[in-house]
């Protein structure tokens, strides 16, 4: 009797993991996430867009020259191309699986302009509900392959080894149930770390446990000291993850002020309030720092709010704020995490059986400091070729016999969680020095043995420590100039 295949298990329902697991087609795909809708990804909360050179005046080498510019040159270079040169065929794919973009009255797709772009070349689809309508198509699609079985409400706690080999993962329900399930190859889409900081972009569920499997397995891993802050969140009191304030606004003509009424990008950068995110969080962390408070004035945007902006209009409207007759209070946020797992290209790691794709990846596609509009981009690309390549693999589990488990362990209480949040806050935000960063470092090895989280911000904060001079949205304020 032959014994079946095992399939392959993609953990993460965000763009990366949903687009690998239809890539994957025809082999057998379990797809595993937290949420049994598959929401709660950082996915789903994008509002960028997605950045491809469409115009006939842009070009994919005047994309990469940005992407390179925007990750201060520690980019992977050839990965950059290549992302880069495909991002209009990612365009049409999208299309294709019933993502609506935005089009303009003569029917052409709408190209905004962010950050860090020196064209206008961002699609979006309802506006800034970009994440949304992506999440959702994808989603549907893969609901509706055959190849696909879906397991939500599911927490992926283990990686299941023989010898050195992953082959299968160790689960947990919402009902306290745990399940071991073999895969012929695992994949990582989990995301990144935005949770562990006490004021984020991301969701919950972004806390970093899937880059935490990956070390568990002996994953290697790259440039985990470069954290992307956005500059612009709503300013909320006593709220962990908070509503983005999308930039294209400062695309479309809003400006930043300090509480004085002083233009904050004033002299700045060339590219004013449009400057690369790390120049621009780094200016607003300081005005909240010094002055108590930075504000976003779009009373000056032009355009239908309802349909440009539903997400940033909703969510300032109910915080009793309305962006089209006030200034939005706004406060940097950790929003991406550039390094991650090491992976190359195809999103091998490394580790028998162990693949990584999404944020939770670094193939240094974004190096020091990721363009925006790119990580949808990349999660969407990447997901392709990692899913093309295992379909054509000859996958088997990792041969026969007992195996062990590696994962997380116990998770910090939660004071003890909070108390890190605030601490990676203050010590590896926009800004970092040696005194901070090696207390934030003591502390976490006072914790490690209380939980995952605690030794993961270890490895972060070693990594700060490691890098002493400023390089893209790492920022040392005692920065030494390197040889």
């Amino acid at each position: 009797m032959t014994r079946a295949r095992p399939p392959v298990v993609v953990v993460g329902g965000g763009a990366a993991g949903l687009t690998t697991a239809l890539a994957l087609a025809p082999t057998p795909v379990r797809l595993l996430c937290r949420a049994h809708d598959g929401s709660g990804t950082a996915s789903a909360l994008a509002q960028g867009g997605i950045a491809a050179a469409l115009d006939p005046s842009d070009s994919p080498a005047m994309h990469a020259l940005d992407t390179l510019t925007a990750g201060a040159h520690h980019n992977n270079a050839a990965m950059v191309q290549w992302l880069c040169s495909q991002a209009p065929a990612a365009i049409g794919w999208l299309q294709a699986q019933g993502v609506a973009f935005d089009r303009d009255a003569d029917g052409h797709l709408h190209l905004g302009r962010e950050g860090g772009h020196l064209a206008a070349r961002i699609v979006h689809a309802g506006g800034d509900a970009s994440g949304v309508a992506l999440v959702q198509a994808l989603r549907q699609r893969a609901q509706q392959s055959s190849h696909i079985q879906w397991r939500g409400d599911m927490d992926v706690d283990g990686l299941l080894l023989r010898g050195d080999a992953v082959c299968g993962v160790c689960t947990h329900d919402t009902r306290g149930h745990r399940h071991e399930m073999e895969a012929a190859a695992v994949v990582l889409a989990t995301g990144g770390i935005g949770a562990l900081y006490a004021r984020t972009s991301n969701p919950p569920g972004a806390d970093g446990s899937g880059l935490a499997l990956g070390m568990s397995a002996g994953a290697r891993t790259r440039d985990l000291e470069f954290v992307q802050f956005h500059p612009t969140a709503l300013n909320v009191a006593g709220v962990h993850c908070l509503p983005l304030i999308t930039e294209a606004l400062r695309g479309a003509g809003a400006r930043l002020y300090g509480a004085t009424g002083q233009l904050l990008m004033a002299d700045q950068h060339p590219l004013g309030d449009l400057a690369p995110r790390d120049v621009v969080a780094r200016r607003v962390w300081q005005a909240c720092r010094d002055d108590g408070s930075a504000w976003l004035d779009a009373r000056e945007v032009d355009g239908e709010w309802e349909r440009r902006f539903p997400t940033v209009l909703a969510a300032c409207l109910a915080e009793g704020i309305d962006p089209r007759l006030q200034p939005i209070p706004v406060t940097p946020v950790a929003h991406f995490h550039m390094g991650g797992i090491a992976a190359d290209a195809d999103g091998r790691t490394g580790v028998p059986g162990l693949y990584a794709v999404g944020e939770v990846a670094c193939s240094g596609v974004h190096g020091a400091n990721r363009l925006a509009s790119n990580s949808l981009l990349e999660g969407v690309l990447c997901g392709q070729r990692l899913g093309l390549m295992l379909a054509t693999m000859d996958l088997r589990a990792a041969s026969s016999g007992p195996y062990r488990w590696v994962g997380r362990a116990a998770s910090l209480p939660q004071s003890r969680l909070e108390a890190l949040r605030m601490l990676l806050w203050q010590t590896a935000g926009p800004e970092r020095e040696a005194t901070g960063l090696q207390n934030a470092l003591k502390a976490c090895l006072a914790w490690a043995d209380e939980g995952w989280q605690a030794r993961l911000a270890q490895r972060v904060l070693e990594a700060a420590l490691s890098r002493t001079h400023s390089l893209g949205a790492h920022y040392r304020t005692d920065a030494v100039m390197p040889a």
